[in-house]
């Protein structure tokens, strides 16, 4: 068993420029973040995929429309692809977040495994949601190529899985926008492949927050 799969993060939003957190607010695509979506549909044009899954909010599933359009699939979408949770941060840009929630934003800035920013998602728990849904892929796509448009901290965990690097350590490697990222699963684990292609897009935001 060999599940290949090719991992994009959506274009690019208005509050990715702005450096706000998201989350699992549903902001969608600016002008530069469609252009991008159709230019990783064009980088991408020499693979053929089986399906096109996609996180349920707005942002993603425009980014995949340009490919599932290209490759004449419905884009399939599962709330278990969505961004972490961010509670009370969601909405809150880098640089208020400190000043916003002096107290807690440590916990943010040190990885905290287990704090859930009061109403939302524990890094653990994320972890595990993101792990169990690409768990689901690999069992119900065997042996296919997938295509799965998704987000940054998404991307971030399958990252430090296939790499052995652990969840509460500093994020060392870049997510671009449009990006394609290359995983497979053998059966027994994630392997990566290829990261960050994005050739195709003339500019990307390299450290823009979830």
């Amino acid at each position: 068993m060999s599940t290949r799969l090719c991992i994009i993060r959506h274009g690019e939003t208005d509050w990715n420029c702005e450096g706000r957190i998201q989350g699992q607010l549903d902001i969608p695509l600016n002008e530069v973040g469609r252009e991008q979506a159709l230019a990783a549909a064009f980088n991408s044009a020499h693979h053929r995929f089986s399906a096109i899954i996609s996180s349920d909010l707005s942002r993603t599933t425009q980014t995949a429309e340009a490919l599932a359009l290209r490759e004449a699939l419905p884009v399939i979408t599962m709330e278990g692809l969505r961004e972490r949770h961010y509670g009370i941060f969601q909405g809150v840009t880098k640089a208020e977040a400190p000043q916003k929630h002096p107290d807690i934003y440590p916990l943010y800035a040190a990885r905290d495994l287990h704090y859930n920013f009061e109403s939302g998602e524990s890094l653990t728990d994320f972890a595990q949601r993101v792990l169990d849904t690409f768990l689901w892929i690999v069992r119900h796509y065997e042996d296919q190529q997938i295509a799965v448009v998704t987000h940054a901290g998404v991307l971030d965990v399958l990252y430090r899985t296939a790499t052995g690097r652990p969840l509460e350590t500093e994020r060392d490697f870049v997510i671009p926008n449009s990006a394609l990222n290359w995983f497979h699963h053998d059966g027994g684990g994630w392997h990566l492949d290829k990261w960050d292609d994005h050739h195709h897009a003339t500019s990307v935001i390299m450290d823009a927050p979830e």
